[in-house]
C-alpha cells in the first residue's frame, strides 16, 4: 500500500510544555486507513486531524466492536525520537482485533505509517522532563447498521496527544481499594483485549473507590472472587520473599507491554519473578509474617506506581512505610531511563523514529 501525505494549512499553537495535562490536547495530523471486504485495508493516509464522520447508526456506538492501544513517544536529550517496544504493542492490537471479529493488519505497515505521522509531527514530541507524546492507534466498526454481528467495514486510525510528566510533584505511593462487590472480567471473555466496554465495566468501582480516598480499584477474579488480578489501569506485583511475583495470564488479565518488562528486567538482574496465580488472602497474609516487602502497578502510563496502601473489606495494610521500595525505584529509573536514551538497551526494546 502507498501511504499518501496531506498536510494540514493551518498549524495549531504548541502548548506550554511545563503545563501538559493527559490527553486534552492533539497534535495537527492523524493517521487513517479503510476497511471493506473487496478491497481489504486501504488508502492508508496522513491527513489534517478532524472529526469522524459517521451516522448515528454506527455499529460502534451501538455493539461497542473497537479497539485500541496505548503507547508513547520519547524525545532524547539529544533530540532524537525514539519508541519503546511498539512491535508488541500492535501485536496486541491484533490479537485484539482477532477477539473481536476486526480484520487482521499488517503489523510491520502500522508500524512504518506511525513513524511516518511521527516525522510529520516531530515538532510536537515535547522535550520537557517527564514528558512525551501519547500514540492512540484505534480501529472502530463502521457500517450503518443496528442488528448484533461483526461490521463489514472498519476503520483504523491514529492520533498524538502531547502528555505531561505522569508524577510531576514526586514518585509516590498511591492507595488502592480492593473490590469483591463489583467483577470487570471473566476468564473466556474479553477482558484480555484493549476494548471500550472493558474500561466501561470499570468506572462504578473506580468512582466508588475515589469517593472512599482510593486512587484504583484492585479487581479479582470473576468466578471465585478471591485471586488478585489488575488494577483499572496498570497490572500488579508484589515482592513477597524478594522475588516478584504478579498474577498469571489467565485470559481476563490484559498482556501489559510494560508487565513483560518487569518480569524481563527482574531475570535480566538475576532477580527471582514469577507469574502464578495468588490470592488476596495470600497477599495479606504475607504481609502480616513480613514477607511483603513491596507492591506496584505497572502500565504504560504511569510506568511503575508504588502501591503504600491496600484495603480489602475490613482490613488495610500500609506497605513500605509510606516510601517507595527499592525494586519499584530500580525498575521505574532503568525502563524511564531506556525510553528517554540514556541508558543503554540492553534487550533491544527501543525502536529510533529519526
Amino acid at each position: 500500500m502507498q501511504l499518501t501525505i496531506t498536510q494540514s494549512k493551518t498549524l495549531k499553537p504548541k502548548p506550554d510544555e511545563t503545563k501538559l495535562g493527559f490527553g486534552t490536547v492533539f497534535t495537527d495530523h492523524m493517521f487513517n486507513m479503510d476497511y471493506n471486504p473487496e478491497k481489504g485495508w486501504h488508502n492508508p493516509r496522513i491527513e489534517p486531524y478532524g472529526p469522524l464522520v459517521m451516522e448515528p447508526s454506527t455499529m460502534v456506538l451501538h455493539y461497542g466492536q473497537g479497539i485500541f492501544e496505548g503507547l508513547k513517544a520519547y524525545r532524547t536529550a539529544q533530540g532524537k525520537i525514539q519508541l519503546f517496544r511498539p512491535q508488541e504493542n500492535f501485536k496486541r492490537f491484533n490479537y485484539s482485533a482477532q477477539k473481536l471479529c476486526i480484520p487482521q493488519f499488517d503489523e510491520a505497515f502500522a508500524l512504518k505509517a506511525l513513524k511516518e505521522l511521527l516525522k510529520v509531527e516531530k515538532a510536537w514530541v515535547p522535550s520537557a522532563p517527564g514528558t512525551s507524546l501519547y500514540i492512540r492507534p484505534t480501529i472502530i466498526a463502521t457500517d450503518p447498521f443496528l442488528g448484533v454481528r461483526a461490521s463489514h467495514t472498519y476503520r483504523f486510525f491514529i492520533i498524538l496527544s502531547p502528555v505531561g510528566a505522569y508524577y510531576p510533584e514526586g514518585f509516590n505511593p498511591v492507595k488502592i481499594l480492593v473490590t469483591r462487590e463489583h467483577v470487570r472480567a471473566v476468564r473466556g471473555g474479553i477482558g484480555d483485549t484493549k476494548t471500550m466496554g472493558n474500561y466501561a465495566a470499570s468506572l462504578l468501582a473506580g468512582e466508588k473507590a475515589h469517593q472512599a480516598g482510593y486512587t484504583q480499584v484492585l479487581w479479582l477474579d470473576g468466578v471465585e472472587q478471591k485471586y488478585v488480578e489488575e488494577v483499572g489501569s496498570m497490572n500488579i506485583h508484589f515482592v513477597i520473599d524478594n522475588e516478584i511475583v504478579t498474577p498469571i495470564l489467565n485470559g481476563s488479565i490484559l498482556s501489559g507491554v510494560t508487565r513483560d518488562s518487569v518480569l524481563a528486567l527482574a531475570r535480566h538482574w538475576g532477580m527471582p519473578a514469577s507469574e502464578r496465580k495468588i490470592s488476596i488472602d495470600e497477599v495479606f497474609a504475607a504481609y502480616e509474617r513480613g514477607r511483603l516487602t513491596e507492591v506496584f502497578g505497572s502500565g504504560t502510563a504511569a510506568v511503575i506506581s508504588p502501591v503504600g496502601e491496600l484495603k480489602y473489606e475490613e482490613k488495610r495494610i500500609a506497605i513500605g512505610q509510606g516510601k517507595v521500595g527499592p525494586v519499584a525505584q530500580r525498575l521505574f529509573d532503568t525502563i524511564m531511563d531506556i525510553q528517554y536514551g540514556r541508558a543503554d538497551d540492553p534487550l533491544g526494546w527501543i525502536e529510533a523514529v529519526e
